[in-house]
């Protein structure tokens, strides 16, 4: 099985799209993440969605979360609004990772192996420059576990 038999349309976004509008994508199309292009459209990072959340969630709350119990539900529902006017440039770790990037005839263990050794839920399928889409964790675990 190849990463051409599992690749998936995906959604990308800018490093410039708000970090909003990137959460109402994340959300709406229950997505674990998102693929960032730069401007001719090749991959440059995968953004997981716990990275647009550890922005989100100041880091005195990710940092002792016994603080979390004392917040009231009303405050504790609206923490998204922390990422303001941020941008996904804003959202993405500040030192460059492997990026989770394959070519179409990237096997489903080199797949695999890609996402652990990048805590990846999802790898970039591109063929000559050309983003093909993605392949995800779910996707793979679905055509490699046997029934």
């Amino acid at each position: 099985m190849r990463a051409s038999d599992l690749v998936v349309p995906w959604p990308t976004v800018t490093m410039s799209t708000p970090a909003l509008d990137t959460t109402r994508i994340l959300a709406d199309a229950d997505l674990p993440g998102l693929i960032v292009v730069d401007e001719a459209g090749a991959p440059f990072a995968v953004l997981p969605g716990t990275q647009v959340l550890r922005l989100a969630v100041p880091s005195y709350y990710q940092d002792d979360p016994n603080l979390t119990h004392l917040v009231d539900e009303a405050a504790a529902d609206v923490f998204m609004r922390e990422l303001g006017g941020r941008t996904v440039r804003e959202l993405l770790p500040p030192q460059p990772h492997e990026l989770p990037v394959v070519g179409p005839e990237a096997t489903a263990l080199e797949l695999a192996a890609l996402m652990a050794r990048t805590r990846s839920p999802l790898v970039a399928v591109v063929d000559g420059g050309r983003l093909l889409g993605a392949v995800t964790l779910h996707g793979l675990l679905d055509r490699v576990v046997p029934a």
